[in-house]
């Protein structure tokens, strides 16, 4: 079997649906890196798991049943917080998603879990009949359907996958503080870096472009103070739209005013490039007008554009808002950018 060959799978259990594969519960170093590459952005959109059946410990017929997606970061925050206790995983193919946003896609939903409880046999192997599901899951499943189809009832568990030890000591039951998502700093940081690579795949080239452009044409003005080797103020103004949308936007994702991503980044480009007009006063009037004029509405559209990128990793968004948001900001930052960049080219030329 290929789920038996992955290297978090320590053993294989013979049950009485067969042989499931036993998980490790400690992280290793491969899990640990494969979690570094995926917040770079390196191979995101293949870190899954094979999905089906599998054991922790060693589970028997009376021994919980935990649903989750099969990408591997959520599968290995489960795991993990399983460490010593004897359970039951079953892994959904949600197309290497993770739990929430495969709710909202439909992968992780009422059709594919009651598929996979009824393939994997689980009537057989357990004597209960209750499914315990993360719950950012319940915007995709519907738990009174799932039972009629299949005769499981469905649980909701806590949010965090690090609750799980305290649920289950609390007879699983969630308290208050469990159902509540906190989106804190070093979890708003920790996003920052695949933001970062996604942007430098067409950034990186279009900075050689910025330069190749700026030296062919006007080359007197190639720097920041007019000197060749300095920092051109296009090339200044483009960074700063990404760092107040990538970095500035999550950072202070709670100090910046407004539910809108749109208006948050809009308004971290603000303060960013309100901070260099401040430093480099010189630079922004040495410059031709239109140019300084169209940078400045390109780097502030950029900033309004990549912030949002974080609608979904934040609870207090919802995919019609989403949705909404996206009609009214998105054109609205396309022609700002090709205005700026109408700009730009008028002062080349």
């Amino acid at each position: 079997m290929e789920k038996e060959r992955q290297a978090f799978v320590t053993a294989v259990l013979d049950t009485a649906v067969g042989p499931v594969p036993k998980v490790a519960t400690r992280l290793g170093p491969v899990d640990h890196w494969g979690r570094v590459l995926v917040r770079l952005g390196i191979g995101r959109m293949r870190y899954a798991i094979e999905p089906g059946l599998y054991a922790v410990g060693n589970p028997d017929g009376k021994s919980p049943i935990f649903v989750t997606a099969n990408y591997k970061l959520s599968f290995d925050q489960l795991r993990g917080a399983l460490h010593k206790k004897q359970a039951w995983i079953l892994v959904l193919d949600t197309n290497g998603i993770n739990v929430w946003c495969a709710a909202g896609k439909g992968s992780f939903s009422t059709g594919p879990l009651v598929q996979s409880v009824l393939a994997e046999r689980l009537a057989e192997l357990v004597s209960h009949r209750t499914l315990i599901l993360p719950q950012l899951a319940a915007s995709g499943v519907a738990a009174h359907l799932v039972r009629k189809e299949c005769g499981f009832a469905v649980w909701y568990g806590p949010v965090c996958a690090s609750h799980l030890p305290a649920y289950w000591r609390n007879g699983f039951k969630a308290s208050r503080r469990m159902r509540r998502k906190e989106f804190p700093l070093a979890a708003r940081a920790e996003l920052i870096p695949m933001e970062l690579v996604n942007a430098g795949k067409w950034a990186i080239p279009l900075m050689l472009v910025i330069l190749f452009l700026n030296s062919l044409l006007t080359p007197e003005s190639f720097g920041l103070d007019g000197r060749a080797g300095k920092t051109p103020l296009p090339i200044l103004l483009l960074s700063s739209g990404i760092a107040a949308g990538s970095i500035l936007t999550p950072l202070l994702l709670f100090i910046l005013p407004g539910r809108a991503f749109a208006v948050k980044g809009l308004l971290a480009g603000i303060l960013l490039n309100g901070i260099l007009f401040w430093e480099n006063y010189r630079a922004f009037t040495g410059e031709p007008p239109s140019s300084s004029a169209g940078w400045l509405l390109i780097s502030l559209a950029l900033a309004s554009l990549l912030a949002m990128n974080f609608t979904g990793c934040s609870t207090f968004t919802s995919p019609s808002g989403v949705r909404k948001e996206l009609r009214v900001a998105l054109p609205l930052q396309l022609a700002a950018i090709a205005v700026g960049g109408a700009l730009w080219l008028s002062s080349l030329l």
